[in-house]
């Protein structure tokens, strides 16, 4: 991922990128809700689909969005081969690798993971790209009338996550300008990636911790608030939140139709 990942990209000016910051919250959090809750691959298929046709007609690119989060699709395949080869086997043999094999029902479940995923996934990103933090700030103080500290709090985490991006490739380079990392093996650079790791952590308290006190001497959180701006709703948005209804009862509904409904509890 490039450092300007969750700065301010081409989707924020798209017809999507103009709804309310709070309803995209709440269509996002349905359509997520919806994939953990169930764990057949017809259901998690449908909203999937339905969710790259939606975005799509709201001038969304969801394809392109999904390139751009390779590190995270190579995450997914990898969940899914690792949820075929540990669930339990059931039906026909496909592959056999001796010491363990993969059948017709540990590769049904894994791609109802992978599906799943992603259909978590491309409203979670479609959400992060095209809100501005500002506007999630307005919308979660006055609209949802969340306490001003979670508020603040959230904006500023929201804000600072394009920096640490930002940090882990400056952290990697002079890693590299200093000889470590080079020529390892793959234990090599785990080790190496481990150290980079914590290194981030340590930068990310400790910005933490100055933006906190920053926060705290500028009198943030600490009385009533006056706010420039008001969140606006338009027509858009409610039709956004009954597309996102209905992308949900859609897929419960044929894949219950077609006896395929199983729940995360089932």
């Amino acid at each position: 991922m490039n450092t300007d990942f969750f700065g301010p990209s081409a989707e924020r000016n798209s017809w999507f990128g103009g709804l309310n910051a709070g309803v995209k919250l709440v269509v996002a959090g349905v359509l997520v809700l919806a994939a953990i809750l169930i764990q057949d691959p017809v259901t998690a298929g449908i909203i999937f689909g339905l969710e790259l046709v939606g975005f799509i007609a709201v001038g969304f690119r969801p394809v392109n969005l999904l390139a751009r989060s390779w590190p995270i699709l190579i995450a997914v395949l990898t969940t899914g081969w690792s949820v075929a080869i540990l669930v339990n086997k059931t039906g026909a043999v496909l592959l056999d690798f001796g010491l363990n094999t993969i059948t017709e029902g540990s590769l049904a479940a894994a791609f109802s993971m992978m599906i799943r995923s992603l259909a978590m996934i491309l409203p979670t990103f479609a959400f992060v790209l095209s809100t501005d933090p500002t506007d999630l700030g307005d919308s979660l103080a006055q609209t949802f009338r969340l306490p001003a500290r979670f508020v603040l709090a959230a904006l500023a985490a929201l804000r600072l996550v394009g920096i640490l991006f930002g940090e882990w490739n400056t952290l990697g380079q002079a890693r590299r300008a200093r000889g470590l990392g080079a020529g390892q093996g793959p234990l090599g650079r785990i080790k190496t990636g481990a150290g980079q790791a914590f290194a981030l952590m340590v930068q990310a308290i400790r910005r933490g911790s100055r933006l906190a006190v920053t926060m705290e001497a500028r009198g943030f959180g600490t009385g009533k608030r006056s706010w420039a701006r008001v969140p606006a709703y338009s027509r858009r948005d409610a039709y956004v939140a009954v597309a996102a209804a209905v992308i949900v009862a859609c897929a419960y509904g044929v894949s219950l139709g077609l006896g395929t409904l199983r729940f995360l509890w089932q």
